[in-house]
């Protein structure tokens, strides 16, 4: 497999974003290629890691593939064969979508992010721990780091062009977007969150939270972009699992872990650049893209 940082193909460049570069293939369909680069902190730093692209795009397309409450979704096709028959441009330029490439249906982005939370960590749990609430909604009080919540709550976000999402209420995604197409938006991604949890379960894999985002064709909610990949979504070994305290994760935990040790002892500012990452870092973190894409997929390829 071809380590890739940034792709470069004979389509227009719709957008290049932390991971991923868009291409227009025509007035119906894009390209997503999924490339290595890894970001941390708000930082896309310099090392590639292994593996990665092609995990989260062919994770992203066994979930399309496996989950009835993911359909319609924008998913084509990630089989290189399938997506060079479609678009012939591509075939001298395997090498850059082997693996790593989707091609999808185009919509129009809903402009909120359905995060689905099961389990409180991360900035839930930091907002709690400080307020006892969620996005500004009150939470029982009580909990611990990492507890099960008793259902799994909607917990939308915006898409922050620069920075950090912010978590904002279910009324805030309302007032934008009509009540309707919120509760569409909530009922639709607690459908797949609850679906996946499941299946899940079954590989001893916990999804304590994860980030859906959705768009609009021709007046219906289709499920785009990344779905349940590392990238997106907080996945804990069910063996491990340990309320009362942060879970070992199969996602960049190497790479934040490092940078936040060097954060704290004063040896980067947290800006751009990032400090260069040390190979054990890099074949830690892709090891961990590897292990969970084996154990939800059992080495699953291609598209719908």
């Amino acid at each position: 497999m071809t380590v890739l940082m940034e792709s470069k193909l004979p389509l227009p460049l719709l957008r290049r974003g932390k991971v991923r570069e868009v291409y227009t293939v025509d007035a119906d369909r894009l390209l997503l290629v999924a490339s290595d680069r890894i970001s941390a902190f708000d930082v896309v730093l310099r090392e590639p890691v292994p593996s990665k692209g092609e995990v989260l795009t062919q994770l992203s397309a066994f979930w399309f593939a496996r989950l009835a409450a993911a359909r319609p979704h924008h998913c084509i096709s990630a089989d290189a064969d399938e997506i060079v028959q479609a678009v012939s441009a591509l075939a001298p330029h395997r090498d850059q979508i082997e693996g790593r490439a989707m091609l999808v249906r185009r919509t129009e982005p809903v402009a909120f992010e359905c995060v689905v939370r099961g389990y409180i960590s991360g900035s839930a749990w930091k907002e709690y721990k400080g307020a006892g609430k969620l996005a500004g909604e009150p939470m029982p009080t009580g909990l611990q780091e990492s507890d099960k919540l008793a259902e799994p709550i909607f917990s939308p976000a915006t898409k922050a062009e620069v920075g950090h999402d912010e978590n904002v209420t279910f009324d805030r995604v309302a007032d934008a977007l009509g009540t309707k197409r919120a509760a569409e938006l909530r009922d639709r991604s607690l459908e797949l969150y609850e679906e996946a949890q499941v299946f899940a379960a079954s590989r001893g894999i916990i999804i304590a939270d994860t980030k859906f985002e959705f768009g609009t064709a021709a007046g219906r909610l289709v499920l785009i972009d990344e779905v349940l990949t590392p990238d997106s979504s907080r996945f804990w070994p069910a063996d491990g699992y340990r309320p009362g305290r942060s879970q070992p994760s199969f996602d960049k935990q190497p790479v934040r872990d490092y940078l936040d040790a060097l954060r704290k002892a004063g040896k980067w500012n947290g800006e751009a650049p990032a400090p260069p990452l040390p190979p054990e870092v890099v074949r830690a973190t892709s090891e961990r893209y590897r292990d969970i894409f084996r154990r939800l997929s059992d080495g699953a390829r291609g598209g719908q």
